[in-house]
Formats: structure tokens, C-alpha cells, sequence
């Protein structure tokens, strides 16, 4: 059995490769479990890197954590982004069934983003409340474009505050059809779809 058998096999990666290959094993790591318990150790030895390197990347833990947080998010305001021209009720289907098939195919990046909320840590549950507002503001841009909403749905302050609700149920939502997987995709789409409408309307 030749003496190196079995002992980790190392790529070399890109800069970018293997920040992209951090942040996925982070973000694995963070869904699973509570934020004091991941240990940058652990995220080091499974990726196959030194903890030098990786703190070449990300100087401390919250830095590492922010950075999953932001990937997270970055990835879901460009599946969601607004088309202009595309009345709100059609890109609300669309931009839901791109966000719910994101959460199914990366459930614990998905999980990982979601718990940042619940993070003890001041500066990353920062990154998660921005990330939220960012959501928010491009849902209230695309009624404020849409003809039958109008500007009024972009400053109106029960609008601003139904929006951050809606934010709110529909992670809830989504997290627990991964858990139990009850309801198809479709469904739970339709579901939020018409919470957004009706506390909107």
C-alpha cells in the first residue's frame, strides 16, 4: 500500500477558488450549529488548509461569519433583483421561486444567513439587519415602479413596516418547509406570494 494512500489529496486553488471554498465550509459549519460552537480549527481541517491561512483571509472569527453572512445575501438580491418594465405580482412568482429553489439547493447557507440574527456578536448581526434592509428597499422600489402600486408603496411607513413583516414570515416559512418538506415548492411560493399582496393591500 504505497505510504501516501488515503492522506488528503491538495488542489492548489486561486485566491478566489479557495476564499469561495472557506466560505462554503463556513457556511456549512454555521447552519449546524450555534456560532460560539464552530471552531475556526475545524473549519481549517476540513478544508484542507493551515489555520494560518485561513486567518490570512478572514482576520478573526466574526470576520469569517460576516463574510458567510454577506456571500448569503449578495446571492439572494441578485436572484431577486426587480426587472423593470415586469409588473410586481409576476416578479414577486418569479423572484420567490428563485429564492425558495437558492434555499433547497444551499440549505445550510440558507440556514447559516438566517441564523446570523441570533449571532451574540453585535458587528455580524449588523451584516444580517443590513442585508434585510437591503431586501426590503428592493421590494419597495419595484411597487413604487409598478403602475399599480405607485411611489406612495416606497415611503409610505406601514408599507416599509408590512415589507419587514413579510420578510420576516416568509424566512420562517422557509425554514421550516425544509424541516418537514410538507408542502410542494409551488405551494409554498403561492403561500407567501399572497401574504406579501394581502398585508399590502
Amino acid at each position: 500500500m504505497p505510504a501516501n494512500q488515503g492522506e488528503r489529496v491538495r488542489r492548489r486553488l486561486s485566491t478566489e477558488e479557495r476564499r469561495e471554498q472557506l466560505l462554503s465550509v463556513g457556511a456549512k459549519l454555521f447552519s449546524e450549529n450555534p456560532y460560539d460552537d464552530v471552531r475556526i480549527e475545524r473549519v481549517a481541517e476540513i478544508a484542507g488548509v493551515s489555520r494560518g491561512l485561513l486567518y490570512h483571509y478572514f482576520p478573526t472569527k466574526r470576520d469569517f461569519f460576516a463574510a458567510v453572512v454577506e456571500r448569503q445575501s449578495e446571492r439572494m438580491l441578485r436572484m431577486t433583483a426587480a426587472v423593470p418594465g415586469v409588473p410586481v405580482r409576476e416578479q414577486l412568482a418569479v423572484g420567490l421561486d428563485a429564492y425558495l429553489g437558492y434555499a433547497e439547493a444551499h440549505v445550510h447557507g440558507f440556514r447559516a444567513f438566517h441564523r446570523a440574527d441570533a449571532a451574540g456578536d453585535q458587528a455580524v448581526r449588523r451584516v444580517y439587519q443590513r442585508a434585510l434592509a437591503a431586501q426590503g428597499r428592493q421590494i419597495l422600489a419595484a411597487l413604487a415602479a409598478d403602475p399599480e402600486f405607485g411611489p406612495a408603496f416606497e415611503n409610505a411607513p406601514q408599507v416599509r413596516l408590512a415589507v419587514r413583516g413579510w420578510l420576516a414570515f416568509t424566512t420562517a416559512v422557509c425554514l421550516e418547509w425544509l424541516r418537514d418538506g410538507e408542502l410542494t415548492r409551488e405551494q409554498v411560493r403561492d403561500l407567501c406570494a399572497r401574504a406579501l399582496l394581502g398585508v399590502i393591500a
